[in-house]
């Protein structure tokens, strides 16, 4: 399959979540503020990365896709989970942070975390 393809019907399955999402809480409001959090984020990220070319980027971020989406399902909730960074890898405030720990940090950040770098 092409990676375009890929894409697109990945598009169109977050779109077809979002129609058919129910919120963990039940209420009407709160899942139409989630649904429209997931066509919102799709929207954006998506636009965000529609000039990448490199094809294993492509699929990087193919990858954090199909693991938010199946995060969203598994934990009823369609918003980014948090990430904890070690504590024996934050530098002193008073001290730069060196190649190591700066190597530890990123390390430490989950797949589903990849589009939120530079945001």
């Amino acid at each position: 399959m092409s990676v375009r393809k890929e894409v697109l019907g990945l598009y169109r399955r977050i779109l077809r979540l979002s129609r058919t999402w129910q919120s963990a809480s039940g209420q009407a409001n709160d899942t139409r503020t989630e649904k429209r959090y997931i066509t919102e984020e799709a929207k954006m990220l998506f636009r965000k990365n529609q000039n990448i070319t490199d094809e294993n980027e492509i699929r990087e971020h193919i990858k954090e896709a199909h693991t938010r989406i199946e995060l969203a399902l598994h934990y009823k909730t369609p918003y980014p989970r948090h990430v904890n960074i070690p504590q024996n890898v934050l530098a002193p405030l008073s001290s730069k942070v060196q190649k190591a720990q700066k190597r530890k940090i990123k390390e430490s950040i989950p797949v589903y975390w990849k589009s939120y770098d530079d945001k």
